[in-house]
């Protein structure tokens, strides 16, 4: 088995592509240790090693998120433990904890009742030309809300901490939104719940 690496806008953050799906569907993120435990076996595999301070999959990658470490130590750790789980057959996600909103985060959308039409473009727009370009760079951007003309974002993986995060999202996806929806005025990263 042959995993590759490829580096992310964050210096802290690498993408790791075992060559097969990682998540069939949505996407998981793992913060703490616990959180890992209760719902993948590989996670917390990955959270064990000292220097880890996240870990997130996707659909074909998982991406790591080290504190000062440096990845010269990490990297070995984090190719061993993954070439050993996907050699072992085990499934990435425990039973019932599939890909989705981390557990801390209510997934709770939040709009007035008269914005449906806009927000449902905003979601459209993320999804099909936002979401699949923030991937290639190990992240996920998931819509939380609008209100007032801003819409409200969190942002995972590597795009959480990420130098690049606001010229992301107010050049990015800003700039495209306000193009395509001139409702929108901002754009804002909002932090899990």
């Amino acid at each position: 088995m042959f995993i590759q690496t490829e580096s992310t806008p964050n210096p802290q953050t690498l993408k790791f592509l075992p060559g097969r799906v990682v998540l069939e569907n949505g996407t998981a993120e793992f913060l703490d240790p616990a959180d890992a435990a209760a719902r993948s076996r590989l996670a917390a595999k990955l959270m064990g090693i000292d220097g880890v301070r996240s870990v997130f999959f996707g659909y074909d990658f998982v991406t790591v998120t080290k504190d000062d470490t440096g990845w010269q130590h990490l990297k070995p750790a984090i190719l061993a433990g993954l070439m050993e789980h996907f050699l072992s057959g085990e499934p990435v996600m425990a039973a019932g904890a599939g890909g989705t909103a981390p557990p801390d985060d209510s997934g709770e959308e939040f709009f007035e009742a008269g914005d449906e039409e806009v927000v449902s473009t905003i979601k459209e727009l993320l999804e099909t030309r936002v979401r699949p370009a923030v991937a290639q760079d190990g992240g996920d951007i998931t819509f939380r809300g609008f209100r007032d003309g801003v819409v409200f974002l969190n942002m995972r993986g590597s795009c959480a901490g990420c130098p690049s995060s606001t010229a992301t999202l107010k050049h990015g996806i800003e700039n495209l939104l306000r193009h395509f929806v001139p409702e929108v005025e901002a754009v804002e990263a909002m932090e899990a719940a």
